[in-house]
């Protein structure tokens, strides 16, 4: 268990100055042009920050990482998190055979340990990681449909994944983010962000697109989140994706089910399912063959966690950066336990990102709300069958304003960071990485597929290390600078 004592860089204020200016020389950036907002209460020398009631107006204050809404209004906001993540959440488990309930009990728990590990300081769920997929598929040889009869072994090399990935997190937290700032500066991680709204578009319109209706569907959904994000203020706006998904339910269900258009949604499920159940849990098996193929997902879960971080950290306007080692940490013990029972590998989600974008709420207590809700489903076949009425195009209507919200992540990083495209460097980085991404190119390294996401970083990676030497791309974040 954490130490009350918080050990990261943020305790020792004179240390950390000394290794943000270490790290900003050695990255070829004036530190002096630096400067951090300092909040007493975010970096108060503790493992958690001192909490405090929001006392902004809803309507034109953003809530801070520390604050915390009244119980209320934090169940509302924390379902529509829950909302948020739940179509990826089962989709993943479903590409892979493994049981989706199991997986929103294990991202409801893990979510809620995240938020202890990290001391409540970096706002995130936890849910299915996509980045697995391949890697696994490519282990058991799952033929698509129905349960997973290798699943045991593939989750042996999640297990070692992430434990790899946890190892990670110990390194940063022991030397710092300084190495990992400069192999990922914000043309890198900006580009990776906005890959990861990218790459997931074509399959979200394919999904919509089977017949007209459930295109017309996903298009009122589209229309009825985004109306309720730019018409309604207070409360209301901020639980747009909530209300909005309920609005088109409804709507849904006047035309299938009682009109007659589309296909009618099929309540039998939710009749019969029970109201309490633990899922199965299966036992892992470690063989090496997996374990090598599935192992290296580690490092794409760092450079796609790096991304979402310093998206939270250009959103929220606190310094989450140096608590980066615990979060990598935070979600490496994450993905150990969930694969540890039978679930699927974790990763801080896009989607809830994307929430917070518009939203502007960026407490921490919102997610362990949205994880305890998780959890409720995940032990209710009743719940679990209720939320799985919700039809593939309303979710994928809602996925469009999500992806969307995440690739303009990318673009802000981009224009704090007063990126300079002028220079040819960062437009080589940024058009090789984007259209890398966008088009889902892929390389195999030995038997281990890269995927869409993991190959754009290594570009970006590689493409930035080789440009960096010459020295042409140093930017000063502008939510930094003074």
């Amino acid at each position: 268990m954490p130490s009350q004592k918080d050990p990261s860089p943020a305790s020792d204020n004179s240390a950390q100055n000394q290794s943000a200016h270490n790290a900003l020389e050695a990255a070829g950036i004036d530190s002096a042009a630096i400067s951090y907002p300092h909040n007493p209460d975010f970096e108060n020398g503790r493992w958690f920050p001192t909490w405090r009631p929001y006392k902004g107006d809803l309507d034109r204050d953003p809530v801070g990482i520390n604050d915390y809404l009244p119980p209320s209004k934090s169940v509302l906001l924390g379902i529509q998190h829950t909302f948020a993540m739940f179509g990826a959440t089962v989709l993943a488990p479903l590409l892979m055979g493994f049981d989706p309930n199991l997986a929103i009990l294990m991202s409801g728990i893990c979510t809620v340990m995240f938020f202890m590990i990290t001391g409540g300081r970096m706002p995130s769920y936890l849910g299915s990681s996509f980045a697995f997929i391949g890697p696994v598929i490519a282990v058991t040889a799952y033929a698509g449909a129905g349960f997973n009869a290798n699943l045991n072994v593939a989750l042996g090399g999640i297990m070692a994944c992430g434990i790899i990935y946890a190892l990670i997190g110990l390194l940063v937290m022991k030397t710092g983010t300084g190495w990992i700032e400069r192999l990922m500066p914000p043309i890198v991680t900006g580009a990776i962000v906005m890959i990861i709204g990218l790459n997931l578009a074509p399959v979200t319109i394919q999904g919509v697109s089977a017949n007209q209706f459930d295109a017309w569907m996903a298009t009122l959904t589209v229309l009825l989140i985004s109306g309720v994000a730019v018409f309604t203020r207070g409360m209301l706006r901020r639980l747009l994706l909530l209300v909005g998904l309920v609005l088109s339910y409804i709507a849904y269900f006047v035309l299938t089910n009682i009109l007659g258009f589309g296909t009618a949604i099929d309540f039998s499920a939710v009749a019969a399912a029970a109201w309490f159940g633990l899922p199965s849990i299966h036992t892992p098996r470690f063989e090496m063959s997996a374990i090598i193929l599935i192992a290296p997902v580690a490092f794409i879960l760092v450079a796609e966690n790096l991304g979402h971080f310093k998206a939270v950290e250009g959103m929220t306007k606190s310094r989450v950066t140096p608590y980066m080692g615990r979060a990598f940490f935070a979600d490496g013990l994450a993905t150990t336990f969930s694969a540890g029972f039978g679930g699927t590998g974790v990763t801080t989600y896009a989607e809830n990102i994307g929430v917070m974008a518009v939203t502007k709420v960026y407490s921490t207590t919102i997610f362990v709300v949205a994880g305890v809700v998780a959890i409720i489903l995940g032990l209710s076949p009743k719940f679990g069958a209720i939320i799985q009425t919700i039809p593939a195009a309303l979710l994928g209507g809602a996925s469009i304003v999500v992806f969307g919200l995440i690739t303009i992540a990318g673009i802000k990083i981009w224009i704090d960071s007063h990126i300079d495209f002028s220079k040819n460097s960062n437009l080589i980085i940024a058009a090789v990485t984007v259209i890398m991404g966008t088009g889902n190119f892929s390389l195999h390294l030995g038997g281990f597929d890269l995927g869409g996401i993991g190959t754009a970083t290594l570009a970006a990676i590689l493409l930035n290390a080789l440009f960096n030497q010459s020295g042409e791309t140093k930017t000063v974040p502008s939510s930094l600078a003074k």
